[in-house]
């Protein structure tokens, strides 16, 4: 069986100057699970692992339980469900099994109290022992949430190594201000999974429902792509661009081809790569740079190895009307990544202590944000900014939407994905 992903490339400028010295290109590549995926429902094994400690108290722990309640109303007997519990102590509250009583579930959820201290490893890894006693081939997840400070930073990433080995990724959310951004981004990215602040209480119900939803959508599983490139074009990075921009880094299999693992492939989302290769000089005329290759097995429908092409096509030209034409969409992709890059250069500056080099990253990342409408987040880093050249430091809450909100291209609670 073949279709069930498309596959589409577009460059960020479809024509190159015919000259003499070679030439960054942009190619946006849209990886999209076919209408047909969105009738495959995919059962998932999902622990709920979240922080009941005393700053939890009031607003956050009431938008918690409900955000239990939603997101168990989303499965149904053919999921497997756990809630683990954690302050200074650890609490399996629901074994893993399926979900066959959801009132049980929302009155046992009904009864968390906030108590304690904060302590994250030990919570993660009887989140990770529920998640191993269902061995049904169902897409895990792994769900933890916190708004403080933990014990025991080295344990906890030892605890998502053992996750991304075993195939969970963890979705790390922090709410508030008082959490630690880089413990949870690395768990994420050491997992597989992803992180992100919530600045609200009331955007926890979107996060948790939003995770449930995707889990059950990604049908296609063990996805990779393979860019093979022809003489004289090197590739230089492979970016995701949707939700988050990330540096997946990529497998070199040759001088010229490369190879980076995907994974699951989301109904209504699926995945958009932004490459970045170097195009040695060719004479005017139309050339095939590369082929993008994807490769991905469907388990629900018995489908292993199967295969989608695309081919990259550049035209050389000496035509100036020509060469000043861009695809919108794509060089807007383009500044944002480039905006990121600013960013985090900014935030490595400031950990050295250069404190003017970081000033001068950001005012330029500012730049490209206005010209892209980003107009909030360009609001915030002005104000922080300000508190760098008057204070020599960000502010908590400043740093955390720097980090997150400066590598989104869609908020993660705002994926439309389709319902069942």
């Amino acid at each position: 069986m073949a279709g069930e992903v498309t596959l589409r490339a577009t460059l960020a400028r479809p024509y190159l100057a015919a000259t003499t010295t070679p030439q960054v290109a942009y190619a946006l590549i849209e990886v999209q699970p076919s209408a047909v995926m969105a009738q495959v429902r995919t059962p998932v094994n999902v622990s709920f692992v979240l922080d009941r400690s005393g700053s939890m108290k009031g607003d956050k722990i009431d938008r918690v339980r409900q955000a239990i309640a939603l997101a168990v109303d989303r499965l149904d007997a053919q999921d497997i469900a756990s809630l683990v519990i954690f302050d200074h102590r650890t609490e399996v509250l629901i074994p893993a099994g399926p979900v066959t009583d959801r009132r049980m579930i929302k009155d046992r959820v009904s009864r968390i109290r906030d108590a304690g201290g904060t302590k994250i490893a030990p919570a993660v890894e009887k989140g990770l022992r529920e998640i191993e006693k269902d061995r049904s081939g169902a897409i895990r997840r792994l769900v933890l949430l916190t708004d403080g400070q933990t014990e025991s930073e080295d344990d906890c990433l030892r605890r998502a190594d053992d996750a991304g080995r075993i195939g969970v990724p963890i979705t790390a959310l922090g709410v508030g201000q008082d959490w630690n951004e880089d413990l949870l981004i690395e768990m994420a990215n050491r997992s597989g999974g992803t992180a992100d602040y919530i600045a609200r209480a009331d955007e926890i119900t979107e996060y948790f429902q939003n995770t449930v939803q995707r889990a059950q959508n990604s049908a296609i599983q063990n996805s990779a792509l393979n860019l093979r490139l022809v003489q004289g074009v090197t590739p230089r990075a492979v970016w995701q661009v949707i939700p988050l921009i990330n540096n997946l880094g990529y497998k070199p299999i040759s001088d010229r081809d490369v190879s980076v693992t995907l994974g699951e492939l989301e109904t209504g989302q699926g995945r958009t790569l932004l490459v970045e290769f170097l195009v040695d000089p060719r004479p005017i005329g139309s050339y095939r740079v590369g082929q993008v290759e994807i490769t991905y097995d469907i388990p629900a429908l018995n489908v292993v190895g199967e295969k989608a092409r695309i081919d990259i096509m550049l035209t050389f030209t000496a035509d100036q009307a020509q060469l000043n034409q861009v695809t919108p969409n794509v060089m807007n992709i383009v500044e944002k990544v480039s905006a990121f890059k600013l960013q985090t250069r900014a935030l490595q500056d400031l950990q050295s202590g250069d404190v003017g080099s970081a000033t001068q990253k950001l005012k330029s990342a500012v730049t490209r944000l206005l010209n892209q409408g980003e107009v909030d987040l360009a609001n915030t880093m002005q104000q922080e900014i300000a508190n760098l050249e008057q204070n020599g430091q960000l502010s908590s809450e400043g740093q955390k939407t720097i980090k997150f909100s400066g590598r989104k291209t869609v908020r993660l609670s705002d994926i439309d994905i389709p319902k069942e």
